[in-house]
């Protein structure tokens, strides 16, 4: 089964976009910052799209957007403890991608496996096949999504990725942080995040 790129936009009003590349198959979107930071060409950063959390790479700066669409938010830059569990990631990723190359082989299947991904939240292990998989490709690629998940445990952690000191944590939709009281000091992810002033 092969995934169609980031679904349906959303309407941007008043904030800088950049160009992101993200996903296994590379596609290009329009993100929105969720800082006044500048980002600049090539720099490795998480961003939220309709998936969840993604690491992407800017492509360009659009400036400063009064309309538009947008693909999601551009979060954050990648940090040492993101470049770690970016690691992690792959580990697991190439270890599903082996299992199900295995297995398909077993069970005589004639799906080709083109590349696993899995998403920097944890919550996604996408397999992309040649053309369409049969039964026994969706059937192994849904085994392997739950024994990833359960293997690696991050189901237990990637709402706190995500969501940090609370929902739309590095937003101006922040309740527990980004600059109210006890702000980034009280958040589970504040070393990961690089909101550390008020929004205005």
């Amino acid at each position: 089964m092969l995934l169609a790129p980031v679904p349906p936009l959303s309407p941007v009003i008043g904030h800088v976009n950049y160009l992101i590349q993200v996903g296994a198959m590379g596609h290009v979107g329009r993100f929105r910052a969720a800082d006044a930071g500048r980002y600049a060409r090539g720099q490795r950063v998480i961003v939220r799209s309709e998936r969840g959390l993604e690491i992407g790479e800017v492509m360009a700066h659009e400036g400063d957007a009064p309309g538009g669409e947008a693909d999601g938010d551009l979060l954050r830059r990648m940090t040492a403890q993101d470049d770690l569990l970016a690691e992690r990631l792959g580990r697991n990723r190439d270890a599903a991608y082996e299992s199900c190359v295995r297995l398909l082989e077993e069970r005589g299947s004639s799906a080709v496996l083109l590349d696993v991904e899995h998403l920097f939240d944890g919550r996604g292990l996408y397999f992309y096949f040649l053309g369409e998989a049969d039964a026994a490709g969706e059937a192994i690629s849904a085994e392997l999504a739950d024994a990833y998940d359960a293997e690696a445990r991050f189901g237990q952690f990637a709402q706190t990725v995500e969501e940090g000191c609370g929902p739309g944590c590095g937003t101006e939709d922040a309740v527990n942080g980004c600059g109210s009281s006890g702000g980034c000091s009280t958040c589970a992810v504040a070393s990961a995040c690089g909101v550390k002033a008020p929004h205005k």
